[in-house]
């Protein structure tokens, strides 16, 4: 996921891709989220060791360009065909479930300049398209669905709720029909990227020159977000995630030219210099994760019309991705 087109700049020379600032204290004098402008927080976050990934290619792999990495190639596979991508670029990921009876669908968040964005509807069994519906524009970083709504990014730093009532009678209509947002967006410290476990969603923001956070939420029945006042420490870059009972999955990208990064990161601990997790390479500009029957989804971007003739993306990837989580979370 990228902010706007014109941000997507080269990496700063930080070595390998792979590897965060390491020996730098930085002191950051944070709001909370839900707390007045009184009541300001100070967090500290020192990053004292490297953050490296595995970058052994592998040999033969399953999708356009160069390999990403041996552990990458080892575990992902090809799923659903990504449509739309003659003039959206997909984004956010997410799993609905029984969203008509006993079937399920993935819902995948694309936007385009200048225009309305779309979530599309893709039954997981079938990897057909059963759907899609457009909103009022947003770069769509995240969507996630408790409760009976849906939650999508609005603006940067705000999460808007959509009726899944009014999402699945849209859904099945003909053309693409337009769904508003119940209410106003909530502000949130940030929502590049969001998803849920439980009766929790985790969002946080993007930042492609150093270690960010993310804030957990406390999801009511009518859909109102709780802060939970504790900051979760998130990689450099990261667009997607995955919360399993154990860990944190982190997608992490910036550079059509660069390959992405995939942190498994054993949950427990907001301090990355003290979790114990592991990191590899992954295809260019991964998005958003989601998990359906055990495995994870993820979503790129480089399949978009934007992205797909320029001889400087890596990886033009048309496709989902799926591995088991199991064989991510046994890493760390």
């Amino acid at each position: 996921m990228r902010p706007k087109l014109s941000r997507r700049r080269a990496f700063t020379a930080l070595g390998l891709a792979g590897v965060l600032a390491t020996g730098t204290a930085i002191t950051v004098a944070v709001k909370g989220p839900s707390q007045p402008a009184t009541a300001a927080t100070t967090t500290a976050i020192t990053a004292t060791r490297a953050i490296s990934c595995d970058t052994k290619a592998g040999g033969k792999h399953f999708y356009d360009g160069p390999s990403a990495s041996a552990k990458y190639d080892a575990r992902f596979s090809m799923s659903a065909a990504l449509p739309r991508l003659a003039s959206y670029t997909p984004q956010g990921i997410g799993t609905w479930w029984n969203w008509d009876g006993s079937k399920n669908l993935l819902l995948v968040t694309m936007y385009r300049k200048g225009s309305n964005s779309v979530i599309v509807g893709i039954d997981p069994a079938t990897n057909k398209v059963v759907g899609d519906v457009a909103i009022a524009a947003t770069h769509g970083g995240g969507i996630t669905t408790v409760y009976g709504w849906a939650f999508v990014q609005g603006s940067t730093n705000g999460i808007r709720k959509y009726s899944l009532a009014t999402l699945r009678a849209a859904m099945k209509k003909a053309g693409t029909p337009y769904v508003k947002a119940t209410g106003s967006e909530r502000k949130v410290y940030g929502a590049s990227f969001l998803t849920s476990y439980g009766d929790s969603l985790f969002a946080g923001k993007f930042n492609d020159t150093g270690r960010d956070k993310m804030y957990e939420y406390k999801i009511s029945s009518n859909g109102t977000l709780t802060t939970i006042n504790k900051a979760w420490e998130i990689p450099t870059k990261t667009q997607g995630l995955l919360v399993t009972k154990s860990h944190f999955i982190y997608s992490t990208s910036y550079g059509r030219d660069k390959l992405s990064n995939l942190y498994v990161v054993r949950r427990g601990q907001p301090d990355l210099d003290k979790a114990k997790l592991s990191c590899f390479r992954a295809p260019s500009m991964s998005e958003g994760l989601t998990e359906y029957g055990g495995r994870v989804y993820e979503v790129f971007e480089s399949g978009s019309y934007l992205y797909r003739s320029d001889p400087k993306t890596k990886n033009v990837i048309t496709h989902l991705h799926k591995a088991s989580i199991s064989s991510l979370t046994s890493l760390a």
